[in-house]
């Protein structure tokens, strides 16, 4: 029998156990929200401001790309000691980060940080995945969503009155203390099987995993913005992802334990949900990206409390996808889920295509809580389905490639729905006297010129309406590719239902 509940782990307790992966993986996507607060601060003490943006997009390459190889690790070597090990590296990131003295030490620094926080977030899914069987795990889908709620609305509000309060460096000292907390709580309560001590690793899949997710997280950073898309910055970067990902590919048909098993996209209801990831990651971070600058700078809304801006959007995420876990642990039934998910992702985005610059706070609340509705259905369902798809061998891989791909279609968005909205705000501004889109911070839009400040505004809503027209096409692939899913029973344990049983390693 593989570890999974033992004896004494009563459902009540498996809460408890997950208390402590759930802080850590809180610490991973918390991180950030509150860095983000805190960058104006920290560029006022270590300058270079040219290099502001690697301070996130470091951490956020080295967790995507570190994403699937802690999943395929824990396959192999056991969950426990892996995840142990990304929380360790974590906090010795944070420690380094909060004690930089330059610009480029800090980006360094956060490189590790988002290596550790890339075990976080695969490691705490598969986790989820081995302790607790499909059928019951759908009960605790809420967690999860929770987590991810209280990361997007409370991180950017934690960050401001830390850094107002105690200085920029404890946005990273923070993590000491409630790292070390879950990292006691999760060895202590922890009790998983290890793996195969003679396993091997596949470094050279690893190692071109790593160039290809890192030439792709660089495409979208860059593309439009720091270079343009013809420029021979960008074609080169293009041209290593593709060369990159036909490689990787080539050496997973011949790796004993690839990083990611081809064989996996044979399967039709994970290939299915690598898909629906990705939608909802496009939908996710684009509204959480740029909706709060339309609330800011087109109704009014005070930028202190930034996060509390996404409430309407946060807080049905936590609703829907609690009643539709409990729901699906009660039938089994949970094909309709992730179909309502795309559904109310499209028309949330349809909805929010036609706000203009007199859309009221209410209307536009009502249109963030469809699109809320579409991620509690669709985010924590296309895990579970995943996971369901595959062996339990394979289940830290199947994690860390929906991960994967959530955080990709996150960064693909994010480039697409920020190349479409600088172009829409830099044609409003041009009749201004301005053709570069700079964009004034929302405090400051008072005192521009009358004509000036209507023209950004307009601009800000135009752009707006692009991002979501593209967001309801991208949602609507979810609408098929959810309509495509084949319902297979939820298993107890083992092997997915979906195929001919594969057998554990003997433990």
């Amino acid at each position: 029998m593989t570890g999974t509940i033992t004896a004494r782990t009563t459902p009540r307790n498996v809460r408890w156990v997950l208390l402590g992966v759930m802080l850590a993986m809180l610490l991973g996507m918390l991180d950030n929200m509150i860095v983000g607060t805190a960058m104006p601060t920290i560029v006022g003490e270590l300058g270079g401001l040219e290099h502001l943006s690697w301070v996130v997009s470091a951490y956020t390459l080295a967790t995507a790309a570190s994403t699937p190889i802690w999943a395929k690790l824990g396959d192999l070597f056991g969950r426990k000691n892996n995840f142990l090990a990304s929380i360790v590296i974590f906090l010795i990131g944070s420690g380094l980060s909060g004690a930089a003295q330059s610009m480029e030490q800090l980006i360094g620094f956060r490189v590790l940080q988002g290596v550790g926080a890339g075990g976080l977030a695969a490691g705490a899914m598969a986790i989820i995945g081995e302790l607790i069987p499909p059928r019951e795990r759908a009960k605790y889908m809420g967690m999860t969503a929770s987590v991810m709620a209280l990361a997007t609305i409370g991180g950017p509000l934690l960050g401001g009155i830390v850094t107002d309060n105690f200085g920029w460096r404890w946005a990273f000292y923070l993590n000491l203390p409630l790292g070390l907390i879950a990292l006691v709580w999760c060895q202590t309560t922890l009790h998983l099987t290890a793996r195969r001590p003679n396993a091997r690793i596949d470094y050279p899949g690893a190692a071109l995993l790593t160039v290809t997710i890192s030439a792709i997280v660089l495409a979208t950073t860059w593309g439009g913005t720091q270079y343009a898309w013809g420029s021979a910055q960008m074609l080169t970067v293009i041209a290593v992802a593709a060369l990159g990902l036909a490689a990787f590919a080539w050496s997973q048909t011949r790796a004993t334990e690839p990083i990611i098993p081809l064989g996996l996209f044979t399967n039709r209801n994970f290939t299915l949900t690598a898909i629906l990831s990705a939608v909802a990651g496009v939908a996710m971070f684009g509204a959480v990206s740029f909706l709060p600058l339309f609330q800011q700078t087109v109704q009014g809304a005070s930028a202190s409390n930034s996060g509390l801006l996404l409430l309407p959007m946060m807080v049905p995420v936590i609703v829907v996808s609690q009643i539709a876990g409990r729901v699906m642990s009660k039938t089994g039934r949970y094909k309709v889920f992730p179909i309502l998910g795309a559904l109310f992702l499209t028309a949330g985005s349809i909805a929010m295509a036609t706000v203009d610059t007199g859309t009221s706070r209410l209307t536009s609340g009502i249109y963030m809580v469809m699109l809320g509705a579409g991620m509690g259905f669709l985010m924590q369902m296309t895990m579970l389905i995943a996971q369901n798809s595959v062996a339990m061998k394979d289940i830290g891989a199947a994690s860390g490639v929906s991960t994967l791909f959530r955080t990709l279609g996150g960064s693909f968005g994010v480039a697409l729905f920020g190349a479409l909205f600088n172009r829409q705000l830099t044609a409003a501004m041009a009749g201004q006297g301005n053709t570069t889109g700079a964009q004034p911070d929302p405090s400051a839009l008072g005192k521009l010129p009358a004509a000036v400040r209507d023209a950004y505004v307009h601009g800000v809503a135009s752009g707006i309406h692009s991002i979501f027209l593209w967001s309801a096409v991208l949602c609507a692939i979810g609408v098929i590719a959810a309509l495509a899913i084949v319902e297979v029973p939820l298993r107890q344990m083992g092997a997915p239902a979906a195929a001919a049983p594969v057998k554990e390693p003997a433990v």
